[in-house]
């Protein structure tokens, strides 16, 4: 297998990544912390491991409990938080008139999003769904792709394609093909197959559960590992993964998600950098 693409450092300074980086966000759906934490230890998930630091996911708590209002969060510059009481300061922000959780570290954009604040830097914003509030099929879902100057969804790409990922690493890999080499891009991927339903990932079973979202992850990495074995090519990135909220299996009696459970509002996360690969490498 190839070696890391991560360089490493869970916190990171955005005004030295930005606008001298491609930046790609890719978002798992529904994908608990403790699934992803189980996939990435049980081997099943060697894709991710070569991109996260250290090969490892952070415990971090979502901004949203479903789609909707995680991802506008996402874009707004609040990105899950760590789970314990350390703030190390936003990697990105939206310039307010109080920010108390702006550092040193905090790329601030004079924008009323960051797919806004890096198109107005130059760079080509893309989005990939994803779930139905991607779909650009209703007015509602063509708020989060209406951000952004590019977006690509077919229901070849949403949560009832079992090769979904498939599909919207294709739509990835055309997208990097024709990005011009003087520009840098803002890819986002909103993997859906780790979203209900998942129970198609295990022959046989009729109902989602705990295992079945484990076995979706594992199909996503195999289609996202042609996506990571491309990011060099095409320059320095930097690289966040995260889910947007959790899903519950019937603990405490809860199920589904947008719900105030701990198995909603726990999700995996990580940022990192991919350095550009060397001619001839």
């Amino acid at each position: 297998m190839p070696g890391p693409l991560a360089e490493g450092g869970t916190v990171i300074d955005g005004n030295e990544v930005i606008p001298s980086h491609h930046v790609l966000l890719i978002t798992f759906d529904s994908l608990r912390y403790d699934v992803a934490r189980a996939v990435l230890h049980g081997g099943g998930s060697p894709n991710l491991e070569r991109v996260l630091p250290d090969g490892l996911w952070e415990e971090r708590r979502t901004q949203g409990s479903f789609t909707l209002p995680a991802h506008v969060s996402f874009f707004s510059g609040f990105l899950p938080v760590p789970s314990g009481p350390a703030r190390p300061g936003r990697l990105f922000a939206c310039h307010s008139m109080r920010g108390t959780t702006i550092r040193k570290r905090t790329y601030v954009f004079d924008a009323p999003d960051i797919v806004t604040g890096l198109s107005g830097l130059g760079y080509r914003t893309v989005c990939i769904g994803g779930v139905g509030f991607f779909s650009g099929q209703t007015k509602l879902g063509r708020v989060l792709p209406g951000l952004f100057q590019e977006s690509h969804w077919s229901p070849e790409t949403g949560t009832d394609d079992p090769e979904s990922t498939r599909h919207q690493v294709d739509i990835a890999l055309e997208v990097l093909e024709k990005q011009p080499a003087d520009k840098r891009l803002f890819l986002f991927l909103n993997v859906s197959a780790t979203h209900t339903p998942t129970h198609v990932y295990l022959p046989g079973e009729e109902e989602d559960s705990w295992e079945s979202q484990c076995a979706a992850l594992s199909y996503a990495d195999r289609h996202l590992g042609r996506l990571f074995q491309a990011l060099p090519d095409h320059g320095p990135w930097l690289g966040l993964f995260c889910a947007d909220h959790g899903e519950a299996f019937g603990e405490d009696g809860y199920t589904g998600h947008g719900i105030a459970h701990p198995s909603v509002w726990t999700v995996p996360y990580a940022e990192t950098t991919i350095a550009a690969r060397e001619a001839g490498a």
